[in-house]
């Protein structure tokens, strides 16, 4: 199998940067895109996030090797029935989306026998939309594909390839799993920060600005998460949410023991926590997953 030209569905950040990233590392396949949103498809015909920009998401799909749909994962079963009467038989189906059981379920109920491989490039900023995508968002990130039981082997290989090609790295994973993991990696984390940064704005008017003022602490790192599009973290949350409650639960027992370290003056567990997050802190720098140079490599 190979892959000659890729229709992408949804062109914010990812689908934005898919864009991009194969004009720029594979030029030999086509693009066609379409949003939703009016808007946004100017948008994308402004900046050429892709070869055709279409009216329609069926016209962008026609004569298609590869789809991606580049959509919140709550609208992933409606973007799907749009291009289900139009979709070439041996097209590879696939998405960006953050949760993987819940696309796997409504892609195959809505795409009855087509080759549906979801995959998940772990990559992203908080920014959104079509202004936002760049050509090497997934250069030496991880891509995750979860393809279901009896997938089609060289359509797996195939698509791997293709995220190869944008720079990434792959990883094979079951769905249940990846919902497991991406819990604790990225979807508990954003509730962190939406909920301190909400709980910040609470306080707003006891602080007296002081909140904005002195964010050059840790608070401000947490604003950067909490900044990440809410339409697609509230679909994530529902989507996801029984390897989101599991590991809030495991997040609130661990939360709840730390209460008791620092209201009985326990400081050996709290130096034995503090020492072992530090050194998890060190193992992703060493793989790539994070720059090392000081303040997070902001410039200033």
């Amino acid at each position: 199998m190979s892959i000659e030209k890729v229709a992408i569905i949804g062109l914010g950040l990812l689908g934005g940067s898919i864009g991009l990233a194969v004009k720029a590392r594979a030029p030999g396949i086509t693009t066609s895109g379409f949003d939703a949103d009016p808007a946004v498809r100017a948008k994308a015909t402004e900046r050429g996030l892709t070869d055709n920009v279409h009216e329609s998401a069926a016209d962008a799909v026609r004569d298609a090797d590869l789809v991606i749909l580049c959509v919140p994962v709550g609208a992933m079963r409606e973007a799907a029935a749009e291009i289900a009467d139009v979709l070439p038989p041996r097209a590879i189906v696939s998405d960006v989306g953050s949760s993987k059981q819940s696309v796997a379920e409504d892609l195959a109920a809505a795409l009855p026998g087509a080759i549906v491989i979801p995959a998940h490039p772990v990559a992203g900023t908080e920014q959104s939309g079509p202004e936002a995508g760049f050509a090497t968002l997934f250069v030496n990130r991880w891509c995750i594909l979860t393809p279901p039981a009896g997938a089609d082997e060289a359509a797996v290989e195939t698509l791997a390839e293709f995220w190869r090609k944008l720079g990434a790295r792959i990883e094979i994973m079951d769905p249940q799993h990846h919902d497991l993991v991406l819990a604790v990696t990225s979807h508990i984390p954003h509730l962190i920060a939406y909920t301190i940064v909400g709980t910040a704005s609470d306080l707003e008017e006891v602080t007296q600005g002081e909140v904005i003022k002195y964010s050059a602490g840790g608070f401000r790192d947490f604003t950067r998460i909490a900044a990440s599009d809410p339409t697609m973290w509230r679909d994530v949350f529902l989507h996801n949410k029984v390897a989101v409650l599991e590991m809030l639960g495991r997040f609130t027992e661990d939360l709840t023991a730390l209460q008791r370290a620092i209201r009985s003056g326990d400081g050996d567990t709290l130096h034995e926590l503090f020492s072992r997050t530090r050194a998890i802190r060190r193992g992703i720098i060493q793989e790539g997953q994070d720059d090392p140079s000081p303040d997070f490599g902001r410039g200033h």
